[in-house]
């Protein structure tokens, strides 16, 4: 994956002023997931300022100009996980990083959220990156971020939509349950809950 910049949005705003990198953030488009669109446009500033999340833009070079092409949003949550919902070898290494409710018969785990994922279809500049390559960057600061602190889990929520999921089980993530949808959620999504999927990251 040559030929990308990977920019955390925090250090952009610190070397550009606010202003500015609102200006640039409104050149983003996706219109398959308005969601995405909207949290990066309105949202992605004031929650990396507050630690709830941090936002990566990924840009590179079209036509003499630094564009951007997509981005991932990376947040800290914990997940509830049903011992039968998992392979019996994913339940073993999932356990190394999870406290297992017996009342409950399920498991408690923290781990990286990828809370957001999305390629800019602005002058249809998403067609400069795949949706594999994004996601192995996403895995791949996750790893990065593992290798510091512990931990080989990262997981994330969709839409129920079968294309959708296929492609996160092509990129190796496995099903594993549904959260519902409350409050302001409801309210911008087209669903009532989202499924459930997380990855082992092996080294």
């Amino acid at each position: 994956m040559t030929g990308y910049k990977h920019v955390n949005l925090n250090d952009l705003v610190i070397e550009l002023g606010e202003d500015d990198v609102k200006l640039i953030l409104s050149t983003y488009s996706c219109p398959y997931n308005k969601d995405v669109e909207w949290f990066l446009r309105h949202k992605a500033i004031e929650f990396s300022k507050q630690g709830l999340s941090k936002t990566h833009l990924i840009f590179t070079s079209y036509k003499d100009e630094l564009v951007l092409i997509g981005y991932f949003t990376l947040a800290t949550k914990f997940f509830f996980l049903k011992k039968s919902s998992l392979s019996n070898r994913l339940r073993r290494r999932i356990s190394k990083f999870a406290r297992y409710d017996n009342e409950l018969k399920r498991y408690q785990i923290t781990a990286p959220l990828i809370a957001q994922l999305g390629k800019n279809y602005t002058n249809t500049y998403n067609r400069l990156i795949t949706g594999d390559e994004l996601l192995k960057m996403a895995c791949d600061k996750v790893k990065g971020i593992q290798n510091e602190i512990g931990g080989k889990v990262v997981y994330l929520e969709c839409e129920d939509n079968e294309r959708l999921i296929d492609f996160y089980r092509q990129n190796g993530f496995v099903n594993f349950g549904k959260r519902e949808l409350d409050g302001d959620e409801l309210d911008k999504s087209n669903t009532k809950y989202y499924i459930q999927m997380l990855k082992y990251l092996d080294t």
